[in-house]
């Protein structure tokens, strides 16, 4: 952070009374917005759950960007007032895949930004999410997720970018950049490990502290590093024995000492309180609050207590300068965003700029940029001059693709009078040229057999809450949100009256010339109708313009680009399932099959063909240069990304199979050529040792360069010696 800031921090923290100094340290979250929000709202607190959330839900009705951003301005004011050095608050909120304070710009799920490989759409995304918090008076993002997944089972793998350190690191700090660029604090969670064995979110981790560092720790490190991330929220579990929330080997000694993270960390939401109500570590909250103000952080969400501070002080569990060194943090970051200067959002403005025309623009583009087309047996693209009537399946056809995981406030909706549902933009794209045919799973042996084309839109709720044992697609159920934190996304409940499994057989059944559309956030298990169906789409929640996207895909408007940033395993029983894993003393089949993947890390199929040869590989100073020559030999404009993996072998320690190092979208239009290099770097042949020390250590390395982790074109050898990178 800037020194002016802290300079102008240390002068502003020596003019505050004790009281002052911990009403910027405390936070409050007022719920439900009613009539005596006033009476309920202490605005001495420095920390605010902004109410734009909220207040949606009191009125009835979506509340216009101006109506949220006077809202919040009202609130910024009275706060400001109520202190005697005028010290705004902090307003914050959740922007995971759009600014969650209202119906703003929704964009495709972290998944699927994921599935792009492209850091600087993802960069773009973010830059637009920070311009729509910011002008609405929300200066500070819980996001981003970056917790690595190697378990689909949990339910927040929908809010991740996957199960590789690199993608996810990438992603992390391009989320960062992009928030901050607007004054809008990006604060990367949930530090470390959040889920635990068969995806179990916020369960103890046992995780070894060289998994730890070698996976878990480093997005977050990219984050801060590459990203400038200003804040980072602390998770629910426990490792080693300490809940994160008041690990100082954590927070101090890896986040600040190692690391030289200069910002202020947060809870997740009752964090602290969870130390003494679920890992009954102490026996009161003050104590709670001590230890882990001790350790590292910096504030409690989404309330603490000021009188909980007063009794740690009283006690002797802290003194004033654990209070001080946590409100210089805090009031540092305020000066760096500007904040003093520039509290409030701009009502107009907000108005103007929340899904303007470019905004959605963008979300049209990152949604065409994250789909994957898993199979296509020569199904795809459906030809609108062929097809007079197109029958269509699945209730995901009759909503808006955006999930119900931090998608819009709290219990209502996201929606815009120009968002399309599947069903509602195929049938304005196909108008006059091809009927299209929505009918009840009931009526499929009914109705596909008259058409020459049949679709099938799956429906699956996900998110926080959600973790699941099975990861088929579900058949008639119910199924409902655990209640923790429902008053952050909504209590989702989720209902279906029909197999879906046994709804595409008898679809692909009746009519040969069917496609799958997966609208999900995490692998599902296709083992049942894969072989019987010709072609699927992994849609992800492509966002609210993802039903053009799908539909564009679907009618050759477009070719898939998107690739998996996640491993799809067979079915459930070969989970954890992830591609880079350190190998087996003997093997890694079962009985039923040989351990292989249905779909693996970095797969993604396209309607053009490519021809990527003529590799070259040079050592230079800033690590290794791979050239090589790609044409479009297929009849689509089209993109390709070419993914370069390491295989360590020879060195101190047993390294991962494969491990992703680098990768490069490249596009050309058919019948294009060009040249193309990626250099990966120095750092990149680095590891922890035997003695967990990290460095440039011995060893001999397979580099490979490929279209997936399972699809190799080119290898060759680099051995390290000595601190030396040579070819062999």
């Amino acid at each position: 952070m800037e020194k002016y800031a802290e300079i102008r921090a240390k002068e502003l923290l020596s003019e505050l009374t004790l009281e002052e100094k911990i009403y910027q340290i405390c936070s409050q979250m007022v719920y439900p917005i009613r009539e005596d929000f006033a009476e309920k709202r202490n605005y001495k607190v420095g920390n605010c759950r902004n109410i734009g959330h909220f207040i949606h839900e009191s009125k009835g009705c979506a509340v216009s960007p101006y109506g949220i951003t006077e809202a919040i301005n009202n609130e910024i004011r009275l706060a400001t007032q109520s202190n005697s050095k005028a010290i705004p608050p902090l307003e914050h909120g959740e922007a995971l895949h759009g600014a969650q304070w209202g119906m703003a710009t929704c964009f495709p799920q972290p998944i699927g930004m994921a599935s792009s490989f492209d850091t600087d759409l993802v960069e773009r995304i973010a830059d637009v999410i920070g311009k729509e918090c910011a002008v609405a008076g929300v200066r500070q993002a819980l996001t981003p997720v970056v917790n690595v997944v190697r378990d689909c089972r949990w339910g927040r793998t929908v809010e991740t970018f996957g199960e590789d350190v690199l993608l996810g690191g990438d992603m992390g700090a391009a989320i960062c950049k992009g928030l901050q660029k607007n004054g809008v604090i990006a604060t990367p969670k949930h530090y470390a490990d959040n889920y635990s064995y068969g995806g179990r979110d916020s369960n103890v981790s046992d995780t070894s502290e060289r998994t730890m560092r070698e996976v878990f720790l480093e997005p977050f490190r990219r984050c801060i590093k590459d990203g400038g991330a200003m804040s980072l929220m602390a998770a629910y579990n426990s490792w080693d024995g300490v809940p994160c929330t008041c690990n100082k080997y954590l927070l101090t000694d890896i986040l600040r000492d190692e690391w030289g993270f200069d910002g202020f960390v947060v809870s997740d939401y009752s964090g602290v309180e969870n130390i003494k109500e679920a890992h009954r570590l102490y026996d009161t909250s003050a104590k709670a609050l001590a230890e882990s103000l001790k350790a590292g952080l910096d504030i409690s969400l989404p309330r603490s207590s000021y009188d909980d501070f007063i009794t740690a002080l009283n006690e002797g569990f802290i003194d004033e300068a654990d209070i001080d060194r946590a409100v210089l943090r805090v009031l540092t970051a305020k000066f760096s965003i500007g904040l003093f200067n520039k509290p409030y959002g701009n009502p107009e403005k907000a108005q103007e700029l929340v899904r303007c025309d470019e905004h959605k623009k963008l979300a049209l583009e990152a949604a065409r940029k994250t789909i994957v087309l898993l199979k296509n047996d020569n199904t795809l693209p459906l030809s609108i001059e062929n097809i007079k009537q197109l029958a269509v399946f699945g209730l995901g056809a009759t909503v808006i693709p955006v999930g119900d995981n931090y998608s819009g406030p709290y219990k209502v909706k996201w929606t815009a009078e120009d968002a399309k549902t599947p069903l509602q933009y195929l049938s304005e794209y196909l108008d006059g040229n091809t009927r299209v045919i929505f009918a009840d799973d009931s009526e499929i042996e009914n109705v596909a057999p008259l058409c020459d084309a049949a679709v099938y839109f799956t429906s699956l709720i996900e998110g926080e809450g959600m973790d699941r044992s099975d990861i088929r697609l579900p058949g008639v159920t119910n199924a409902r949100q655990r209640d923790e934190n429902t008053v952050i996304v909504g209590k989702n409940e989720f209902s279906l009256k029909t197999d879906q499994e046994e709804s595409i057989r008898r679809m692909c059944t009746s009519n040969k010339n069917s496609a799958v559309v997966l609208l999900n956030g995490s692998p599902v298990d296709m083992s049942s109708w894969i072989d019987f169906c010709p072609a699927v789409i992994e849609a992800w929640y492509p966002g609210e313009q993802g039903a053009q996207a799908v539909t564009e895909i679907l009618f050759g408007e477009i070719s898939p680009s998107g690739k998996l940033p996640v491993t799809f395993p067979r079915s459930v029983g070969q989970l954890p399932l992830f591609y880079s894993m350190k190998p087996s003393g003997r093997g890694y089949g079962y009985v039923e099959n040989d351990g292989s993947p249905l779909y693996p890390f970095g797969f993604g199929l396209s309607y053009t063909t490519f021809r990527i040869d003529n590799f070259t590989y040079n050592i230079v100073n800033a690590g290794l240069r791979i050239g090589f020559s790609a044409e479009n030999t297929g009849k689509y404009a089209g993109t390709e990304i070419v993914q370069i993996y390491f295989s360590g072998h020879n060195c101190d320690v047993v390294m991962p199979l494969k491990e992703l190092k680098a990768y490069k979208c490249i596009e050309l239009h058919s019948g294009a050529k060009a040249h193309f290099e990626i250099t990966v770097p120095r750092d990149s042949f680095c590891y922890y040792d035997r003695r967990m020390n990290y460095g440039l250590h011995n060893g001999d390395f397979t580099v490979s360069a490929g279209t997936s982790s399972a699809d190799i074109l080119s290898s060759f050898e680099v051995k390290v010696r000595e601190g030396k990178i040579s070819l062999k």
